[in-house]
């Protein structure tokens, strides 16, 4: 398993239950071939730098996970069909173990 961090963010509008459904899909797709989510971090309202689907403010998260390498691409396809998710990045990074 490889090292991943995943940042992305939604509109700081959505309700709870939008959010903790994208989180819920996300944790399925990382844990459903033997990935771990290592940590989940709420960065909370950020503003951005540059307006993005008239939105000037973003809610973001960012989560730390092990995965297999084949499992990223099906990740980064199930955050680029969900709506809530405004934009994402999937980054490996070294392992800090």
């Amino acid at each position: 398993m490889k090292a991943y961090e995943l940042l992305f963010f939604v509109d700081p509008t959505t309700n709870e239950e939008t959010r903790a459904g994208v989180m819920k899909r996300i944790e399925v797709a990382i844990t459903t071939d033997g990935g771990t989510v290592d940590s989940v971090e709420d960065w909370g309202k950020r503003k951005l730098a540059y307006e993005i689907d008239h939105l000037t403010e973003g809610d973001y998260t960012l989560i730390n996970f092990h995965a297999d390498p084949s499992q990223i691409a099906e990740l980064d396809r199930v955050l680029r069909i969900n709506d809530a998710v405004k934009r994402h990045m999937i980054v490996a990074r070294t392992d800090k173990d």
